[in-house]
């Protein structure tokens, strides 16, 4: 028998998903369904914290505590220089393989580094 449930217990779930999208319930519902949260509600709240994001595939983190659901986006050297590209939004059903091309100064970079120092 599983030990007891503990409300007050902290847990971390990281989940890399496409940003601004409601993704599949289904593939959700074996990672926090023992945690008691309803996956419909934790996908429209990762969709609405990811609407920046539209697009790209980025790293969600999960903090589950007193069956509440809190979502953060973990940021990544990749998610954020395709943004600083600039590139417009694509979808990716019809758009496969893309070739990421522009202009990039220092400054940027840099600014990059500072926010992936952590």
């Amino acid at each position: 028998m599983p030990p007891k449930f503990d409300p007050n217990e902290i847990k971390v779930v990281f989940l890399r998903c496409t940003g601004g999208e409601v993704g599949v319930t289904s593939a959700l519902v074996p990672q926090i369904g023992p945690f008691g949260l309803s996956p419909k509600k934790v996908v429209d709240d990762i969709a609405k914290a990811t609407s920046d994001w539209k697009g790209l595939r980025i790293t969600v983190k999960l903090t589950i505590q007193n069956r509440q659901a809190q979502t953060e986006v973990v940021l990544s050297a990749s998610a954020l220089i395709i943004r600083d590209l600039k590139e417009p939004p694509r979808d990716r059903k019809k758009q496969k393989n893309i070739k990421h091309s522009g202009n990039i100064s220092l400054n940027e970079i840099i600014n990059i580094a500072r926010q992936m120092r952590h």
